[in-house]
């Protein structure tokens, strides 16, 4: 039976991903800050970003864990398909 690969991104990658997170989200707030408005129009728009990026971390948090789960029940599938194969082989 053969074992499943992790995937492994590169230091070079996540550090790319964070910084432009980063990048990102401080550019937005940046930009709400200096709108020309009301500091409560502020501070909803604010609140909007806030719970659309936490909204976002936790949807692909939710669906990482869903294909790891599938993984595990498909090697999980293998490993009892090659048991039962093993099983009746026929032995000379």
């Amino acid at each position: 039976m053969e074992t499943p690969q992790l995937q492994q991104d590169s230091a070079a990658w996540r550090f790319f991903v964070q910084v432009a997170f980063l990048i990102s989200l401080g550019l937005m707030s940046l930009g709400i800050w200096e709108l020309p408005v009301n500091l409560w129009i502020r501070g909803f728009l604010g609140m909007g970003l806030f719970f659309t990026v936490s909204s976002t971390i936790v949807l692909t948090k939710t669906m990482r864990d869903e294909h790891e789960a599938q993984k595990l029940i498909k090697c999980l599938t293998n490993a009892k398909t090659e048991k039962m194969l093993h099983d009746y082989e026929i032995k000379p």
